[in-house]
């Protein structure tokens, strides 16, 4: 998922953002409500960690202004406030989901597995195409059945073209969905993350270009090879 990690104080933020990243997700993080009005202008988010005490704009504020204008992302607001009036008033927001400060990030992790599976379709927990096969809740990754060592990148990639195979994704999309805004990236970088890619499902025994390069126009699972 990519994330939009809302909260002003560093001691929280820091490693909570660490550890969503550790899990895979991309994690933008801000200080206060203009600067995160100002992302949510530019990128496009899975999920909003939402601060309700905030400079700038408070989290209330900002998930009503959010909702007003057709915002469809989801919401958890984090905060110190536990009254039930509180929960409330964030719910009643636009928020999904509502958690109390402090919290452990093993529940923190809990909460948007139990989110992401509010959509219509269930997540697959294993992803296959032909000899490929990616396992989400391990994130383990094998070839023919040999385990593929691969970077975070590298498996966020693999996971976009396996969730779409028949989509083709443009250097620009996967840049804005698999990378921080604050990452000085350019479309040359998945160039290489999909060179190396290719490396390493060459030496795990792929014989043929299962990721096919759509000149002019991006990148996706080989067409010939769809199931």
């Amino acid at each position: 998922m990519k994330i939009l990690l809302v909260e002003d104080d560093y001691r929280i933020a820091k490693p909570l953002a660490e550890d969503l990243r550790y899990q895979h997700h991309v994690v933008d993080a801000v200080m206060d409500g203009l600067d995160a009005w100002d992302h949510i202008q530019t990128a496009s988010y899975d999920l909003i960690l939402l601060d309700i005490m905030l400079p700038g704009i408070d989290g209330i504020t900002l998930c009503k202004r959010l909702r007003s204008s057709g915002y469809g992302a989801l919401i958890l607001m984090l905060t110190a406030k536990d009254s039930t009036t509180d929960k409330v008033i964030g719910l009643d927001a636009g928020a999904d989901d509502y958690l109390i400060k402090p919290f452990e990030l093993e529940e923190l992790s809990a909460r948007i597995r139990a989110l992401s599976r509010r959509s219509a379709v269930p997540p697959q927990a294993i992803l296959r195409h032909e000899k490929i096969q990616l396992d989400l809740n391990a994130h383990v990754v094998t070839y023919d059945g040999t385990a593929l060592n691969l970077t975070p990148k590298e498996y966020m990639i693999l996971e976009c073209f396996l969730k779409a195979p028949a989509q083709v994704f443009p250097r620009a999309i996967l840049l804005d969905q698999l990378w921080e805004l604050d990452q000085t990236s350019g479309e040359e970088t998945i160039r290489t993350h999909i060179a190396n890619l290719r490396r390493k499902l060459k030496m795990a025994g792929c014989e043929t270009e299962l990721i096919e390069t759509i000149y002019g126009v991006g990148y996706r699972l080989a067409a010939e090879n769809l199931e």
